[in-house]
């Protein structure tokens, strides 16, 4: 999916879905979501994650703290490398909050897969009660999608871009945790 959202970005061939889950998107946009929208994409700011990847460091096994920060760094230096390289500008009207470097992927979206999707596979790993499993599955699972519709909402991304760094962040968070699980585990 990632290859395909990129060939349509490239080709411009997107800009129709782009146009239109971006107007739908903000057409919803008052204070309350304003407020909403502003906090939530705090974390996938760097800050924050640098601070909830500290907190949880301490918490893990010496191979799942391995693959946190491989896996964090990878995701950010792999978004990095196709923002320059792809040089997608982002969106340039009705912003809520500023924003600069390029558009595509969501640097937000990539990151919030990365780590929240980290500690979804940590928690089915660890927690054995099934209900605060569930809890804690469809709590992470609704700030990555809250985090992605964010980025649209406050108009510093097209769905396309969010969308992109879901996929590729979801490739990256699959290979290394079939890696580590390989080499580290033995599984």
């Amino acid at each position: 999916m990632f290859i395909i959202i990129l060939i349509l970005v490239l080709t411009g061939n997107i800009k129709v879905f782009d146009n239109t889950i971006y107007t739908f998107i903000i057409s919803f946009r008052c204070n309350s979501l304003d407020n909403f929208f502003k906090a939530i994409t705090i974390f996938g700011n760097i800050f924050p994650v640098i601070l909830i990847v500290i907190i949880i460091f301490f918490k893990l096994t010496k191979s799942d703290k391995i693959l946190l920060i491989e896996n964090t760094l990878l995701t950010v230096v792999i978004n990095q490398l196709i923002k320059y390289i792809i040089k997608r500008p982002r969106p340039d009207h009705l912003r809520l909050i500023r924003q600069g470097g390029y558009s595509f992927p969501s640097g937000h979206s990539m990151i919030s897969v990365a780590l929240y999707g980290f500690l979804i596979y940590i928690i089915n790993r660890n927690i054995k009660d099934k209900k605060l499993r569930l809890f804690f599955n469809i709590f992470f699972i609704f700030l990555i999608i809250s985090i992605g519709i964010s980025r649209i909402y406050l108009g510093v991304h097209y769905p396309s871009d969010v969308l992109g760094g879901y996929f590729l962040s979801i490739i990256i968070l699959i290979f290394n945790i079939k890696f580590y699980n390989k080499y580290f585990r033995g599984n």
